[in-house]
């Protein structure tokens, strides 16, 4: 057990006084009065009122004690159920996105469904923010503040190319980050990590998922089922959501016209290789249904928690005895 205010705990040593205190007036009550001196002599009814009389002091002191270390704001460790997990929402924002063949924009509505997620997640679930087009950065490090998250988000616009691969490294370094796990990994156009983590086994899925919003048309590196595969060794799940069709539709980008489809096989691939789904979201209202799916885990956590309440009321209790005895016995309080 803990405490939050220990100095507190400086004021038990005013118990010994007090129990001097009583112990003096019991002195000169025997010696003042005729009748205390028979005090330990048992009644009548065979009952030692002696000692029963000590009963409700003692009880008194009991409960000063507990209030008194109450005052200290006691925490002990206790193992609770809690649903906690990490949830990355990896937005592709290339170029691409940037079609209207959802209303008003893939984009747009991407962005709407994800704000309707994070209204809906307890506050155990921390929720980070990353986006990727021809690189993977974080927007938002995973976090228990909505408003931050929501602003995340709205801060999103389409960019450039695409880069699966980037998207996913990104997001497996702000989960690693945020639970100080693995080594942040890095893509084929930096130096390589030292250090490889020990794959998780097979069907070990970590607190943690990645849902990976993408219309799947990767042109940039890494390699997007190596990184895929760096996060089943982590046990990460992602969940890959196709937006658009597949019959595409026409960009007119910087005077260039571009035509964009969705690469379903592209995203199916990387949800098979970490035991997730893919979804093909045909309408912002499948996108929502999607992200309502998407539960974090129910896990048995110790922490530390505050029981000042719990000592409050028990030393309130123990007096409150204390009272009872002594009214029914004596007609008065100690």
């Amino acid at each position: 057990m803990s405490f939050l205010w220990p100095m507190m705990l400086c004021s038990l040593v005013l118990l010994p006084l007090i129990a001097g205190l009583y112990m003096r007036a019991l002195q000169r009550r025997r010696r003042f009065s005729t009748s205390a001196a028979f005090g330990l002599a048992q009644d009548s009814a065979g009952n030692s009122t002696g000692r029963r009389r000590h009963l409700p002091p003692l009880l008194f002191l009991s409960g000063l004690t507990i209030l008194l270390i109450a005052l200290a704001r006691p925490q002990a460790v206790l193992s609770l159920p809690r649903i906690e997990g990490t949830v990355i929402l990896a937005f592709d924002v290339s170029g691409s996105m940037a079609a209207d063949d959802w209303e008003p924009t893939r984009m747009e509505a991407a962005k709407a469904a994800a704000q309707d997620f994070v209204e809906l997640q307890p506050p155990s679930v921390l929720i980070g923010v990353v986006a990727f087009s021809d690189n993977g950065f974080a927007v938002q490090a995973p976090t228990d503040d909505r408003e931050a998250v929501m602003a995340a988000i709205n801060r999103l616009t389409p960019q450039r190319g695409t880069s699966l691969g980037n998207g996913i490294l990104a997001s497996l370094n702000a989960i690693a980050a945020n639970t100080e796990q693995a080594p942040r990994l890095l893509s084929n156009l930096t130096p390589l990590p030292t250090a490889t983590p020990t794959p998780v086994p097979q069907g070990t899925h970590a607190p943690a998922v990645i849902v990976l919003l993408s219309d799947g048309e990767n042109n940039e590196s890494p390699n997007p089922f190596a990184a895929a595969q760096a996060a089943a060794d982590r046990g990460v799940r992602i969940y890959t959501v196709g937006i658009g069709s597949a019959a595409g539709t026409t960009l007119h980008i910087d005077g260039f016209t571009v035509h964009t489809r969705l690469d379903e096989a592209t995203l199916q691939q990387i949800s098979l290789l970490t035991d997730g789904v893919y979804y093909n979201a045909e309408s912002q209202q499948d996108l929502r249904a999607i992200y309502e799916k998407l539960d974090p885990q129910l896990i048995i956590k110790p922490e530390d928690i505050e029981v000042t309440s719990i000592f409050a009321g028990a030393g309130i209790l123990v007096l409150l005895i204390g009272g009872a005895f002594s009214l029914q016995w004596f007609n008065r309080l100690p």
